[in-house]
């Protein structure tokens, strides 16, 4: 396997397994995974929380059970915000999202499993047509795995605010009569929906850049004072591992270069 691109934050941010024991309830705030048990995934989580994301992918996927978890956000998070080829993006959200279905087939009741599917789904939709989406029947997996996510864990903020981005983005792409006609998508669950993980993770630095991307789309114009905010609210939290660190370097850097997001 080719060596991943390094995250520019990776080691700024110390880890051990005692240490993401210590912060565990912090850093999963928003997709509310259990603490594992297993030592060999918690030093895994360790690899991931500092930056490693190909080790701690690898790590993952050795340790096994919930490490599977791990392997899948790992390379999500890398896919989406450091690899620069678009046929490798593609092709390690595929293979995530393949690995997580199994995963949720042998564990249907692991919110996780259904999430990251879903995730890794919608990423990969961002990337080709609505015409090769839909006959990929793309849309109704990301839907029906976030609804699952919610199901089973209704405190999971980033399930909630998946959901809402993808009734944005479905009435964005295809309009609102075609989208709720065809997947369900509605403006009012879609803010609803947002609000909600808004609502259920304040202290995060995602929540409020994905919020703010699907306000805009939804209200456009006049949804661009609070999605300003929700940008400014990310780029002033004070990161506690280099997930977040990107997360809050990428607002601090929109802040600056387009004015648009400044609040006012």
């Amino acid at each position: 396997m080719a060596a991943w691109t390094p995250c520019p934050y990776h080691g700024e941010h110390r880890f051990d397994a005692d240490r993401v024991v210590a912060l565990w309830d912090r850093l999963h705030a928003g997709d509310g995974e259990p603490l594992p048990g297993d030592p060999a995934v918690l030093r895994a989580w360790a690899y991931y929380h500092e930056g490693d994301f190909q080790r701690a992918m690898m790590a993952g996927l050795a340790a096994g059970g919930a490490g599977i978890t791990l392997a899948n956000q790992a390379t999500a998070v890398y896919a989406c915000h450091l690899e620069p080829r678009e046929a490798t993006r593609q092709d390690l959200l595929l293979k995530a999202a393949e690995r997580a279905g199994e995963q949720a087939a042998r564990e249907p009741g692991n919110a996780n499993a259904w999430f990251w599917q879903a995730y890794c789904v919608a990423r990969y939709c961002q990337s080709i047509s609505v015409a090769q989406s839909v006959a990929q029947g793309l849309g109704p997996r990301v839907r029906d795995a976030l609804h699952r996510t919610i199901e089973l864990l209704p405190r999971h903020a980033h399930g909630h605010t998946a959901l809402g981005v993808f009734h944005a983005e479905t009435i964005d792409k295809i309009g609102a009569l075609i989208g709720s006609m065809t997947y369900g998508a509605k403006r009012d669950i879609g803010l609803r929906m947002i609000r909600e993980g808004l609502r259920l993770n304040p202290g995060s630095a995602a929540v409020p850049m994905e919020a703010a991307k699907a306000l805009v789309l939804l209200e456009g114009e006049a949804a661009s004072e609070e999605a300003a905010a929700l940008w400014a609210q990310a780029a002033g939290r004070d990161p506690l591992d280099a997930v977040e660190r990107m997360h809050v370097e990428r607002a601090r850097v929109e802040l600056k270069v387009q004015p648009s997001l400044r609040p006012g």
